[in-house]
């Protein structure tokens, strides 16, 4: 509100409010970004040709030149006044055309997209780890990142053509717009090379999305009918069990991706992933989340789905022939809405492709076929019909059921 004596500034027009918008957004973005950025602004409103650096320098003479301006006359001068007055004293504005609202935003975008995904680029990659490593920092938080590529996009690009590799990547950025929750960023870092950062996401629940994203984008791509095996491969590292600093994360999530890789030939359907322990992590803090208690590797047969408990075969027997591997869900809120039986709710502790293992007090109670409606960790609610696959002893008088899905 203005003080007696003095002179009311005159409202902003509209074109006055958006370049007010184009200097706060500017202000947001990387030097480089910025660079690439103007250099498309200045083409489209003076056609004229700059290099990014040039174009940085230029933006800030405007800037410099609208303070000076409105220094001198005590009033507010508009950005439009300074930048015209810049270019034209450089001999820049030969065209002067001012650029509507929506040309703006699709040159932002252009400047912060990967082209071919339309997944958000290495500059903003860097750019916005910086940001959530330091968020997390401040307020105690897990940070998850996680590198994965493409398993055998190269044999689709020599084989089938790099119209359908092209295809195959698009599927990629596809599977990870539909799979992550809004809060989570993917980003395309090279030419087979993706990245996620998972905000708030501790290492399970960060390898239960990793295999929700592979599962999904195996799906996307059979109908493509590639006689190629393709699939993602992961690699994931936490803040701050796995360290503090980008550099360290980044070359963890590095090297654990190659790991798998290398561990997955024999199968390049499904590779082991599973958090490292925290003592061969010299960078790492204390963990965070309970240590899951260990359980014997099981897999789901026909033939034990069958058969009674009593009369089950050890779950030991079946731990060199576990077909899925198993996803702790110990320490979380995961639980499953159980019909047909005489008890309500169940904790789940583990998930698979294959199937769920739950804690019961009366198995008795529980049917040999029944239905549920589990609620884990990332995934919404999913119904599902289960077959209950064995039985065994749990820690705290509890009941450890292993379940197969049937559909």
């Amino acid at each position: 509100m203005p003080q007696p004596g003095e002179v009311s500034q005159p409202q902003p027009s509209a074109e006055d409010s958006f370049l007010d918008l184009l200097v706060e957004t500017l202000e947001g973005l990387d030097e480089s970004v910025r660079g690439q950025f103007l250099r498309q602004y200045f083409r489209t409103i003076a056609q004229t040709d700059l290099t990014d650096a040039q174009s940085n320098e230029y933006w800030n003479r405007i800037l410099q030149h609208r303070r000076e301006l409105s220094e001198s006359l005590h009033r507010r001068v508009s950005l439009k006044t300074a930048m015209l007055d810049v270019l034209a004293s450089a001999n820049l504005l030969r065209v002067p055309i001012m650029m509507e609202y929506e040309d703006f935003k699709k040159l932002q975008i252009n400047a912060a997209t990967d082209a071919l995904t339309g997944l958000y680029n290495r500059r903003l990659f860097d750019e916005y780890f910086e940001k959530e490593l330091n968020r997390a920092k401040r307020y105690g938080q897990h940070l998850a990142i996680v590198i994965l590529d493409l398993h055998k996009l190269k044999e689709v690009n020599d084989r089938r053509g790099h119209l359908q590799g092209d295809q195959v990547l698009q599927l990629a950025a596809t599977t990870l717009r539909k799979t992550m929750r809004t809060s989570d960023f993917a980003f395309r870092i090279g030419g087979d090379e993706f990245a996620l950062l998972l905000p708030q996401t501790d290492p399970e629940q960060a390898i239960t999305l990793c295999r929700r994203v592979r599962a999904q984008y195996e799906a996307e791509i059979r109908p493509l009918n590639l006689d190629v095996g393709v699939t993602v491969d992961f690699g994931v590292a936490v803040h701050p069990q796995d360290g503090d600093e980008k550099s360290v994360l980044m070359g963890l999530a590095d090297e654990r991706l190659y790991e798998l890789k290398l561990a997955g030939r024999a199968n390049s359907r499904v590779i082991p992933l599973e958090a490292p322990p925290v003592n061969e992590q010299p960078a790492a803090k204390p963990r965070e989340v309970p240590t899951p208690i260990a359980q014997p590797r099981i897999v789901p047969t026909p033939a034990t789905s069958a058969a009674t408990p009593s009369a089950m075969p050890h779950p030991a027997a079946y731990a060199e022939q576990r077909k899925w591997e198993r996803v702790s869900l110990a320490g979380t809120k995961a639980y499953a809405v159980l019909a047909d039986t005489g008890q309500r709710n169940a904790k789940v502790v583990d998930l698979s492709y294959g199937g769920v293992a739950l804690t019961v007090d009366k198995p008795d109670e529980i049917s040999d076929q029944f239905n549920a409606v589990l609620h884990v960790p990332i995934l919404p609610p999913v119904r599902v019909v289960l077959r209950k696959a064995y039985v065994m002893l749990a820690e705290g008088g509890r009941t450890r059921v292993g379940c197969s899905f049937v559909s």
